[in-house]
């Protein structure tokens, strides 16, 4: 190993040249392991790829960006919400760019308007970002989002929302979940299945109420309204107090289940009953939303709707590598960010874990 690069030396970073010195190949050969070129031997690849990792190359993503006017990098805009369902979103696609060969460029919005979001795309632009993936939990997000125009494929997470000139749109049902929680009450024998909700400036919150009425209406159960919430366990907990003090003052009586918007809320009204003495799910079946981290480990054990971020994420990197491969392969391909259509609408569906805090209602 050459001297600059032993440990505690100065240094500087190693190169192609270095890499190609220390394999024996030419710097063509390198070139072409690092781009993944067919018409390198297996042989040949190993020893490059051997030497790379000796030596701890690690390549020039703005010089290769140069020459094959290829960034590699792409745009991550996120209202920074540390919500559950954002975050793993985030998370899962970055998981799945990685594995893409890509890299993000993340930029948060906090307060999404046409100028600051246009802002971030110019940000984005300057950094060459190949494609652009919008996390969008809220009204106003997507509003500004649709707004400002783009000339690199995008794709939108952001439930309910159709695709269009500009977006393409992945996201879990949520209404579909929604209706799982339900009918799995409604199927227990219940019939007054109640709703906490969460912030109706939310996408998935307003998807969640929906589909808690559409199964209701199936059901032949009349219209109801759900009970205002947020995502805490703080407002889960203040609303079963709230239900449990009405019930034993002669006000409307506990209902026999509620579905939570979110797994947070859930808590907060297991706690509420347990410290009221009401039994879950002896006398209320409680059913939460998006099987966070913990879950099974509540008291009791939390039904919950689990959502697939894993699938989502790969969803979002599919669609943009799709859109970009497209764009490279014709000039009479979709034109950048003009990519889908009203209809074309990408659900991953979600599924019900059942555990212990469901139970038939009593009888008698």
């Amino acid at each position: 190993m050459p001297t600059s690069y032993r440990a505690g030396a100065p240094s500087r970073q190693p190169g192609m040249t270095d890499v190609a010195r220390l394999a024996g190949v030419s710097h063509q050969t390198v070139s072409r392991v690092l781009n993944d070129h067919p018409s390198v031997r297996p042989e040949t690849r190993a020893r490059v790829n051997a030497a790379i990792e000796e030596l701890g190359y690690r390549r020039n993503v703005a010089a290769r960006a140069l020459v094959t006017r290829r960034s590699h990098v792409i745009g991550v805009l996120t209202t920074g919400e540390a919500r559950f369902g954002p975050t793993s979103t985030l998370l899962a696609v970055e998981d799945a760019a990685r594995d893409a060969g890509y890299y993000l460029s993340l930029a948060v919005v906090r307060h999404p308007t046409h100028a600051s979001v246009a802002a971030a795309l110019d940000h984005f632009r300057g950094q060459a970002v190949e494609g652009v993936v919008v996390i969008a939990p809220q009204t106003d997000a997507v509003v500004a989002a649709r707004a400002v125009a783009t000339s690199v494929p995008v794709v939108m997470v952001a439930t309910g929302e159709p695709s269009g000139p500009g977006f393409q749109t992945v996201a879990v049902d949520q209404e579909a979940g929604a209706v799982l929680a339900t009918r799995h009450l409604l199927d227990l024998g219940h019939r007054d299945v109640t709703h906490l909700s969460g912030p109706t400036d939310w996408l998935d919150a307003r998807m969640r109420i929906d589909g808690w009425r559409a199964e209701r209406a199936r059901w032949g159960l009349p219209p109801a309204e759900p009970i205002g919430g947020d995502w805490s366990a703080e407002r889960g907990y203040e609303a079963g107090r709230e239900m449990v003090a009405q019930a034993r003052a002669g006000g409307p009586a506990l209902p026999t289940a509620i579905f939570a918007a979110n797994d947070q809320l859930a808590l907060g009204l297991l706690r509420a009953f347990a410290e009221s003495g009401v039994a879950v799910p002896g006398e209320v079946s409680v059913v939460g939303f998006d099987d966070a981290e913990g879950t099974a480990f509540f008291s009791p054990p939390l039904t919950t709707v689990r959502q697939d971020f894993v699938t989502l994420g790969q969803r979002c990197i599919d669609r943009l590598v799709a859109a970009l491969q497209s764009r490279d392969a014709a000039a009479e391909a979709t034109p950048p960010g003009e990519a889908g259509s009203d209809t074309d609408v990408e659900s991953i569906p979600p599924v019900l874990v059942v555990r212990a805090s469901t139970a038939p209602p009593r009888r008698g």
